[in-house]
């Protein structure tokens, strides 16, 4: 797989609010734990739509391998032109320093948003440009914006052997507790 998209939960869909909550870490953790034996395995670009949330934590990751990994390449590809505009100030500071660490940002739409046109249009393009989607999202937790990437993930499986990694809540779990054992030693 050359080519994986990247994404999950909103922030507010799981209660986060800033990037100073602690489960941020372990969000990041789960997610260089499932690209590193890609990257091994040849993976050269990470994409994401660039939403607050996983899709930036991801970033984060990516950013924070490419020094023993320079062959690997990230991208943000956007729905429409200035996702960010009516973000608070301390979140937009925070998606324009984890843009320096992009390697291709473009939007499917040059316009400010529109439509659900444009988000359909970026997820048509998403889906077409990668062979496999890394995807934080939890049925048991309950609905969220993720939901639609794995419906229409599963239906390209199906199709064509699209391939599907999935981080659950119990993952993350994992990760925090293994983190809490190490810090009662």
């Amino acid at each position: 797989m050359n080519n994986l998209l990247v994404s999950g939960y909103r922030a507010h869909e799981l209660n986060i609010f800033n990037q100073k909550h602690e489960g941020i870490a372990y969000i990041k953790q789960a997610i260089t734990n499932k690209l590193l034996p890609l990257i091994d395995d040849g993976l050269q670009w990470v994409i994401t739509p660039g939403q607050y949330g996983v899709d930036l934590w991801a970033c984060e990751a990516v950013i924070a391998l490419k020094p023993q990994y320079p062959q690997l390449r990230l991208s943000i590809i956007t729905a429409y032109s200035n996702p960010e505009e009516k973000w608070k100030d301390d979140k937009k500071e925070y998606y324009e320093q984890v843009l320096k660490g992009v390697d291709y940002y473009a939007s499917v739409s040059d316009k400010p948003y529109d439509g659900i046109w444009q988000l359909q249009a970026r997820d048509e393009l998403l889906f077409r440009k990668t062979e496999g989607i890394l995807l934080v999202y939890d049925e048991d937790a309950g609905e969220g914006s993720p939901r639609y990437f794995k419906e229409r993930a599963l239906r390209r499986q199906q199709a064509d052997g699209y391939r599907y990694i999935s981080i659950s809540s119990d993952d993350i779990q994992s990760i925090a507790d293994e983190a809490n054992y190490r810090d009662m030693d």
